[in-house]
């Protein structure tokens, strides 16, 4: 569109908190962009790509370890559209696609979760666990997760619960999910003289660029939790084809906005108190975030999305980068109207 958006003035307060973290030395750089449901599109980035060992500066077309938004872009995606398909009951156990899932225990409750329960967070499996320092068998590690007893709790935000997710379009398929097509603009790595630069690496020994950061998804080689890598058009146009969908009455994006508990829908997160899409959120919003530093917030009521992809771990993730604070702040600038 050659017209100037109406959220225009909104965009650029917010894209003025992004400069000033960037002038303020708490992220390297950053790329901010944001849709309406009409078509009117701006993007615009600042600060560097890359700083150690030496600088590259961000643009727009540069491609970013999407870390979580995999969850959400990629993950919830396919399941859900194998729902629809009739595929996958997402009320019948993993078990129907994963029975070896705790075999050796017909009564372990692993083997009583659900598609819709993983989808919703709504599992007692853990919230993190470091499965790379086991080893970097992939298909050892596989049978690791599939086998190993895991303590139970209260539902909390688990990758367990998407990597299972995973394993379960792998077992579909018959191939690994490195080997999936993963949709128009995306891929599961970038030229690293075309990507944000993440992490020095303590245990790859080197910073990462181009390779997933995200250390089970690499020790996985490949992972339903994280791994796609985009740009911020990529993250927009799948913005669009939200919106789309929405208009048309999908199923699969109707339930990416069916609520499943009070923060979570099926795959998304929906607002609550403190949220990383800021204060003013309409209830119709969605949203997901990244450990990279990435988030994309799809406003159904109100017919705007917005994407904020920086690499605030770069070249470590043992600083405060402020990611929280400038997440919601410019969740408040998209809301202001």
């Amino acid at each position: 569109m050659t017209d100037t958006p109406a959220f225009a003035p909104r965009f650029e307060r917010a894209f003025d908190l992004l400069n000033a973290s960037v002038g303020a030395g708490r992220i390297p750089g950053g790329v901010l962009g944001v849709i309406d449901r009409d078509g009117g599109r701006m993007v615009r980035a600042t600060g560097y790509a890359q700083r150690v060992p030496r600088e590259r500066e961000m643009r727009t077309d540069t491609w970013f370890d999407l870390a979580s938004l995999t969850k959400v872009i990629f993950t919830t995606t396919r399941i859900l559209e194998l729902a629809k398909e009739g595929v996958i009951d997402l009320d019948a156990p993993l078990t129907t696609l994963l029975p070896d899932l705790r075999q050796y225990d017909p009564g372990a409750w692993e083997r009583q979760v659900t598609f819709r329960q993983c989808l919703g967070h709504q599992t007692p499996f853990p919230a993190v666990e470091p499965i790379y320092t086991y080893g970097r068998d992939a298909d050892l590690l596989r049978a690791f997760i599939l086998q190993r007893r895991w303590e139970k709790g209260p539902p909390v935000y688990s990758d367990i619960n998407f990597i299972l997710l995973g394993f379960a379009l792998e077992r579909l398929a018959g191939k690994r999910l490195r080997e999936f097509d993963p949709g128009p603009g995306f891929a599961f790595a970038a030229d690293p003289e075309k990507a944000a630069a993440t992490e020095d690496c303590t245990w790859r020994h080197r910073v990462l660029c181009g390779e997933v950061h995200d250390d089970n998804c690499s020790a996985l080689d490949g992972a339903g939790h994280a791994g796609l890598f985009g740009t911020a058009d990529s993250v927009l146009d799948f913005a669009a084809g939200l919106f789309a969908g929405d208009t048309e009455g999908d199923e699969t994006v109707a339930l990416m906005r069916t609520p499943l508990s009070e923060k979570r829908t099926h795959g998304w997160e929906r607002p609550y108190e403190n949220w990383p899409g800021g204060a003013l959120a309409s209830a119709g919003t969605i949203g997901h975030t990244g450990f990279t530093g990435t988030g994309l917030w799809v406003d159904f009521d109100n017919g705007l999305a917005w994407t904020l992809l920086t690499n605030r771990i770069h070249p470590t993730r043992h600083f405060d980068s402020g990611i929280a604070t400038l997440r919601q702040a410019v969740g408040d600038c998209m809301n202001a109207g």
